[in-house]
């Protein structure tokens, strides 16, 4: 019985002092976009901290907080993926880790600047010849600077487009609200070029669980059978979105659109 007792205390002794030698606090799950609470707090004073995030904590995980965690993760050469999990945790909490300066050159030509206006190029004459079929390009919202990835993998008379990531299908819903037909100007930045266009948030066309090009029925948006336009698996979307530049014209009926129009001069800045 000595002995049991003995055991005891030397497990309670031992966890007593992990717990001295842990941090005060820690995330008690993985933190990602749409989480609230006090730890969302937490990692947003973390981050300000570090200069990564310059509002005051509002205990949401929201598009601003989720691009913070993203350019602290490049800086630190962590693993890229929006999570506030253990590792970044780690490196948010410990002054004796800093960026290598090659990650942080690195993030820096990522992160590139984006002008506020683009381009405003036609696209059957300069647009598609920049932004071909199978480039991935970085996408600004003009009116909140948010940024997420595309790939253009479909579209003649404009470009099909779809988020690369799950994380840049979060960042788009999260500007849109949702998804969505609204029209709203973007900065198309891609192979050193940075384009005024024209984006809606509706993915369309397309299923995510069967293979591309393969026919399919009831695709996204309602357009039932057909081919399926889903080229990018695991991203959370089913299908394509439409982008639109300079002259560039709807799919049905070959026409220009004017709301896309007046959104691409609004990038353009005209």
């Amino acid at each position: 019985m000595r002995k049991f007792f003995g055991i005891i205390s030397f497990i309670v002794i031992f966890l007593l002092m992990l717990s001295v030698l842990q941090p005060a606090y820690a995330f008690s799950s993985l933190l990602r976009f749409g989480s609230r609470g006090e730890e969302v707090t937490l990692l947003q004073q973390l981050l300000g901290e570090k200069n990564y995030l310059d509002h005051e904590p509002t205990g949401y995980f929201g598009p601003l907080t989720m691009q913070a965690v993203i350019n602290f993760q490049l800086d630190y050469g962590l693993k890229v993926d929006g999570i506030a999990g253990p590792e970044t945790y780690r490196a948010l909490t410990d002054t004796g880790i800093e960026p290598p300066e090659e990650n942080v050159q690195k993030a820096k030509e990522g992160r590139l600047e984006v002008p506020e206006t683009g381009e405003y190029l036609d696209w059957f004459e300069e647009a598609q010849y920049i932004f071909k079929e199978g480039d991935i390009a970085k996408v600004t919202d003009v009116d909140t600077r948010l940024t997420f990835q595309v790939m253009r993998t479909f579209g003649h008379e404009h470009a099909d487009v779809e988020t690369v990531t799950a994380e840049d299908t979060a960042i788009l819903k999260s500007i849109w609200g949702d998804w969505s037909w609204e029209r709203r100007a973007v900065i198309v930045s891609v192979n050193d070029r940075h384009i005024a266009a024209s984006l809606t948030a509706m993915p369309h066309a397309g299923r995510d669980d069967f293979p591309a090009l393969q026919t399919v029925s009831s695709r996204s948006g309602g357009y039932g059978r057909g081919t399926n336009l889903d080229k990018v698996k695991g991203n959370d979307m089913d299908g394509v979105m439409c982008m639109h530049f300079k002259n560039s014209k709807l799919h049905k009926n070959n026409n220009t659109d004017a709301d896309h129009q007046a959104m691409v001069k609004k990038a353009a800045g005209l």
